[in-house]
């Protein structure tokens, strides 16, 4: 149970290192992000803080929201997370939890809604062979027979066949900061993180130790 933050995917780009390697990076932009409620062992059985991302205009939220925002002061917000914590007694409503809790060097677990694909057959979704091309084949891109005969007569769930493609929650493990501006609430993360630019993410400290030396910018 860690703290982290709210952040957006920017976009991607890269940075070089000292000795002139060029680093793949995913620019995130995390943070600040308000605390919005703290929950307590007593009162609701679990420590944890709702905090809050991306302030937006007041009327596009409803009344109960506003009444729920109200009280730590932070205005509307787009998106609303809950981060257990160990402790709860060192943070208070509306304060704001910034790019200071991490540093560079340090590997984190980022969690997001990868790009959706829309309906794709298995092939693409699956990475099927396929049929035959030649020799009068007629099935190219089929899953081909998917069912059974007299038992168990019908078809196993999880069997792989076409649908929607992406669109999943997924989380990346053991990334690494390879820079931050605090400045500007930007994090740079080495390598790819799931979702399209502009998309939601989470992103928390990995509780995988960090193996060898960081590259420093």
């Amino acid at each position: 149970m860690s703290l982290g933050l709210i952040g957006r995917k920017v976009g991607m780009g890269h940075v070089y290192a000292a000795d002139g390697a060029r680093i793949p990076v995913t620019i995130v932009e995390a943070g600040p992000c308000p605390v919005v409620q703290i929950k307590s062992k007593g009162r609701e059985g679990y420590n944890a803080l709702q905090l809050g991302f991306l302030p937006k205009k007041q009327n596009r939220v409803n009344k109960p929201l506003q009444g729920h925002l109200k009280k730590s002061g932070a205005g509307a917000l787009y998106y609303l997370r809950e981060f257990r914590v160990d402790d709860v007694e060192t943070y208070q409503l509306g304060q704001s939890i910034n790019l200071d809790i991490f540093n560079v060097g340090q590997k984190v677990r980022v969690t997001g809604v990868s790009r959706g694909m829309g309906f794709a057959g298995v092939m693409k979704r699956w990475k099927f062979r396929g049929g035959s091309e030649t020799h009068g084949s007629t099935s190219h891109r089929a899953p081909g027979s998917i069912g059974s005969s007299a038992f168990p007569s019908r078809v196993f769930k999880g069997k792989r066949l076409p649908g929607h493609m992406g669109a999943d929650t997924v989380t990346v493990d053991g990334l690494e900061i390879v820079d931050q501006q605090p400045g500007r609430n930007l994090l740079f993360i080495r390598g790819a993180v799931p979702g399209c630019k502009n998309s939601m993410l989470i992103i928390k400290p990995s509780p995988k130790q960090p193996t060898g030396k960081s590259v420093q910018p």
